[in-house]
């Protein structure tokens, strides 16, 4: 329990061997009631790993998708009535030392979500290792999410995030893709339900064992992105309705 809230970190893994127990380990003991592992149907021992660490493992009998997989730990969490959901990805590309710290904006009050960034300086985040155009794209997209949405956020494209059970009851978003562009749909729909979002800084990590998509990949996202921003200003129109942005 926090603060009296029962806490569930949610990992959604794919090929994630050789860092899920580091990034268990460094989660702060006692912060969580249960830490729940969806493997994505991974061609590694990650299953093996995790039911050795004790975490309640999902698996899924083909590989069906990031997006598909948060789904998956989502709804998983609410039936075991989590009050906040903490999702770490256990590649150890988000450092899990700084859940209390997130888990405190929620807990007073100040935040329905919460996001890790890893953008404070761009000498900081190059010499963590990510490529300088994943740090361009990151830029210029988060500049656009800003103004498109209203917010004032480091770093739109994180993946360490804190909700509040309320968050995760009435935003929509088994409605959303099962791949990458999940999380920003997500926090489209966050904005537009008018929830509160900030966030907290969390160191930058690229390497070769934490996972990331390829250029061609990043590309595809980057255009994706802009895709999800029309369709928010479209909506905020009333020229047409999207079922994602339903309540």
């Amino acid at each position: 329990m926090f603060e009296g809230k029962k806490v569930i970190v949610i990992m959604p893994a794919y090929n994630a061997e050789r860092t899920l127990e580091k990034t268990f380990r460094d989660i702060p003991e006692g912060i969580a009631d249960e830490v729940i592992l969806c493997d994505d149907h991974s061609h590694d021992r990650t299953v093996d790993v995790a039911e050795r660490l004790g975490l309640t493992v999902i698996r899924h009998d083909r590989n069906k998708g990031y997006g598909a997989n948060q789904k998956a730990c989502y709804d998983a969490a609410l039936k075991k009535g989590a009050d906040f959901v903490v999702m770490v990805h256990p590649d150890y590309q988000y450092d899990p030392r700084v859940v209390p710290f997130a888990l405190g904006f929620l807990a007073k009050d100040i935040c329905d979500v919460v996001i890790g960034s890893r953008i404070r300086s761009r000498a900081e985040v190059l010499n963590g290792g990510m490529p300088v155009y994943k740090y361009v794209f990151n830029r210029m997209l988060t500049a656009a999410e800003n103004i498109v949405f209203g917010q004032n956020l480091g770093d739109f494209h994180s993946g360490f995030r804190v909700y509040k059970r309320a968050v995760l009851e009435t935003i929509r978003y088994r409605e959303n893709s099962d791949n990458f562009i999940f999380d920003t749909e997500f926090l489209a729909q966050a904005v537009h339900t008018k929830f509160r979002i900030g966030d907290i800084p969390i160191p930058t990590r690229y390497f070769d064992e934490a996972s990331s998509i390829n250029f061609r990949n990043s590309l595809i996202y980057g255009l994706q992105t802009l895709g999800v921003m029309a369709k928010y200003l479209i909506q905020k129109t009333g020229l047409l309705r999207f079922r994602i942005f339903n309540r």
